[in-house]
């Protein structure tokens, strides 16, 4: 048995001794020897037991049961050792994420003071306040300090010890810094709004101030002195340049009664829309408040109904012949010029002219028109028994019918008689014989034609003097 050699090492036994080795140099550079036991792994969330490896610590030497081979043990070993490197790893992991997080809180919380800085900065220039600009200003360089050193700390690595708290503490205060903002921008849209409340009164105090103005204005051009300009006019020298004038100043008073008269309309609850519809229908206008187009339309054909008659149309108003009737015109229209139109009717209420406001107002002004404007037909009787109310509708509408009346006067104290002519609807517009009174018509994509006449046009000899119309573009 002596001479018979020990058999060559198997490969399994080969392999152990190899698995041995590797333990014993891992517990050569970690330091942990058999009598060290497995140590306990700390990883992000919560501390984990290796709960396999501790029963096998924990059995009993007694109990052969419960003992592990080597190779087992050699196993479980490695495991722990790896578990603990692998711990490691990660809480060296998320103690560098939390550091850089805290670092971008810091730069955000910086950020934002500069912003509510700044806004405060914007707010303290108007109204001026020098201790705001320079407090803010002061506020906007020390946050610039702070982020240069974030930087610089950031380039070393040079993280915050407790980088947890100073999560919280960068991330409240950049709250507090947001609310600072949205304050400082509520104070500045706060003082905007009364800055443009104050504009608002101060616009409205203007406004009313050029509507006095324009009615002075406007009371001064109807006034009678408005065509003094003619006061030295002779029958020999008239020419159309004398008779546009007197044109301008009749329709300025018929735009005045039309403006009374709406307003009336609108007083007594009119549905104004309802009422231009039954003037002119399915008229498509441009904008809704070119309706009072529509008004002064209607105005404007009953005042120069019979215009082209030399009596108006008159019942028992005779005339002289043609020479002697173009002197008696131009002697009518050099009397009431100079004269206001109630002066002239209270002093002379039989006269043609009188005759001519008395039919013109009744056809003009419907009794339940003026029902609804005043509640009764007082106005109505007195201008059907002879006589006239003083009141400041008819006073308007007697200042209107005058210029009328001075305008048929001169138009029959020229030598061809100055012609009147008006356009159907639909008619093609013509820039010759037509004025257009809203310029939306012209827009590329409008086809404009006539909807209604607003106010006629005159010929004189040669000269055209344009009528003026309501486009529509259907």
């Amino acid at each position: 048995m002596d001479s018979v050699k020990r058999p060559a090492t198997t490969p399994s036994k080969s392999r152990i001794a190899r698995a041995i080795s590797k333990v014993l140099h891992v517990r050569a550079v970690t330091g942990i020897t058999p009598s060290d036991g497995l140590q306990r792994v700390k990883t992000k969330e919560k501390i984990q037991e290796v709960k396999p490896q501790e029963k096998i610590w924990e059995s009993k030497p007694h109990d052969k049961s419960r003992e592990m081979k080597p190779q087992e043990k050699i196993k479980a070993e490695l495991v722990h050792v790896v578990h603990c490197k692998l711990g490691e790893k990660q809480d060296e992991e998320v103690a560098n994420r939390v550091a850089r997080e805290a670092v971008l809180a810091k730069v955000f919380a910086s950020i934002s003071s500069i912003k509510a800085a700044y806004a405060q900065l914007q707010f303290a220039q108007s109204p001026y306040d020098a201790e705001g600009i320079q407090s803010s200003d002061e506020m906007v360089v020390s946050e610039l300090k702070t982020l240069s050193e974030v930087k610089q700390c950031f380039t070393k690595k040079q993280f915050d010890p407790l980088p947890e708290k100073g999560l919280l503490t960068y991330e409240l205060l950049e709250q507090k810094n947001m609310v600072k903002t949205y304050g400082i921008t509520a104070k500045k849209l706060e003082y905007e709004v009364k800055l443009k409340e104050s504009e608002i009164t101060f616009l409205k105090e203007k406004l009313e101030e050029f509507k006095k103005d324009n009615r002075l204005i406007e009371k001064r051009l109807n006034a009678s002195g408005s065509l003094a300009v003619l006061d030295n006019l002779h029958m020999s020298g008239l020419s159309p340049n004398h008779f546009i004038p007197v044109l301008r100043h009749t329709v300025r008073s018929i735009r005045t009664f039309v403006k009374l008269m709406v307003n009336e309309m609108q007083s007594a609850g009119w549905n104004l829309e309802a009422a231009a519809n039954v003037i002119h229908p399915s008229v498509s206008y441009w904008k809704q408040e070119h309706r009072c187009f529509t008004f002064e339309s209607f105005v404007s054909k009953e005042m120069f109904d019979s215009f082209h008659i030399p009596n108006f149309a008159l019942p028992n108003e005779s005339l002289p012949e043609h020479k002697q009737r173009r002197r008696l015109f131009f002697e009518r229209f050099t009397e009431l010029k100079s004269v206001k139109a109630k002066d002239y009717l209270c002093q002379k209420p039989k006269s043609t002219f009188g005759k001519f406001c008395r039919a013109k107002y009744l056809r003009l002004v419907h009794p339940k028109m003026e029902s609804s404007f005043f509640g009764n037909l007082t106005q109505r009787n007195l201008v059907n028994s002879g006589d006239y109310p003083d009141t400041a509708f008819f006073t308007s509408f007697a200042e209107m019918a005058k210029r009328v009346w001075l305008l048929h006067c001169l138009a029959f104290s020229f030598d061809p008689v100055a012609s009147i002519f008006q356009f159907k609807k639909r008619c093609r517009f013509s820039e010759v014989y037509m004025e257009s009174v809203s310029d939306e018509a012209f827009l590329p994509e409008a086809e404009p034609c006539v909807a209604f006449t607003v106010v006629p046009g005159f010929k004189i000899g040669k000269t055209i003097i344009q009528s003026q119309v309501y486009l529509s573009g259907a």
